[in-house]
């Protein structure tokens, strides 16, 4: 078995606890952009790429972060 694996802190448990964790924090991001797409009264995708809205971008780039902190802190 390689050293790495044998090290105290990286045990069995942690890495799935960790693979678990990401998988929910994927899951919460796509839920959240799934009702941002459902909520909104045009097309994200439309905005962003075709019509190069700047701020759109910075709006849903400050809600991820926004997702991220809470996720984070749930997590702690």
């Amino acid at each position: 078995m390689p050293d790495w694996l044998v090290h105290e802190n990286l045990k069995g448990a942690v890495i799935i606890e960790t693979m678990l964790y990401t998988a929910i924090g994927l899951m919460v991001f796509a839920l959240a952009i799934w009702i941002m797409n459902k909520v909104v009264p045009f097309s994200l995708r439309k905005e962003i790429e075709e019509d190069q809205n700047t701020s759109l971008g910075i709006i849903i780039g400050s809600v991820i972060i926004g997702i991220a902190l809470i996720i984070s802190a749930i997590l702690k």
